[in-house]
């Protein structure tokens, strides 16, 4: 989720997700990567790519829970640490997309107190991102994002989520973790992304910094 999102108007509610696009296999035409603790390649898309049944995202049950933030481009985690995002599936609504409760936690660098950011993701009509929407005195500000890539290895779990520039904040780049998948899955993450043109994720990469975690 980029921070802090930028004032839109709400998206535009069209056709639902196809539910072909939530499953829990990986990204075609992207880059393969086979890190050391992993049996089967995962993959890594770049930002903007069509949605296919044949370049699935994986399903909000998937996302569900606590994830820590490793790595990120975003300057504001330079001056924070043990930064979490939490995604939660909000009871499904007829004749609308899928839903997650998006909340942000993280203390500052020097300073015990624990900081939250809490909003709303909604599925984009083609599936291929998650439109943010801020709760509380947040609620008119929204932004976008996507997952370019995410997997399981011996010990968790990893994604890569990219976000859109916004009036608050550049566009950048997040990996997430839940348990430990190992420096071979972030060495492998920044080869991939390295490569990119699209959304300038390859200068981002140059960008991306260890977040501090206690």
């Amino acid at each position: 989720m980029p921070l802090v999102p930028p004032i839109r108007q709400r998206p535009k509610r069209g056709a639902l997700p196809n539910p072909d696009h939530f499953n829990r296999s990986h990204f075609s035409n992207p880059t393969h990567l086979l890190p050391a603790n992993m049996t089967k390649p995962f993959t890594i898309r770049p930002p903007f790519s069509p949605s296919s049944s044949t370049s699935p995202l994986p399903s909000p049950a998937w996302l569900a829970g606590t994830w820590h933030v490793t790595h990120s481009t975003l300057p504001m985690w330079k001056s924070a640490r043990n930064v979490t995002i939490t995604y939660e599936p909000l009871p499904p609504l007829a004749n609308q997309p899928p839903q997650l409760l998006d909340t942000v936690a993280y203390q500052p660098l020097h300073g015990d107190k624990r900081k939250t950011i809490r909003g709303v993701d909604t599925a984009s009509a083609d599936g291929r991102a998650w439109d943010w929407r801020g709760k509380g005195w947040l609620k008119i500000a929204s932004s976008r994002w996507e997952v370019l890539g995410w997997g399981e290895c011996e010990g968790g779990r990893w994604a890569v989520t990219y976000f859109q520039k916004s009036l608050f904040s550049p566009a950048g780049i997040d990996v997430y973790e839940r348990g430990e998948v190992g420096e071979g899955v972030v060495r492998g993450v920044r080869e991939a992304l390295g490569g990119m043109e699209e959304g300038g994720v390859g200068r981002l990469v140059e960008e991306m910094v260890e977040v501090r975690r206690d």
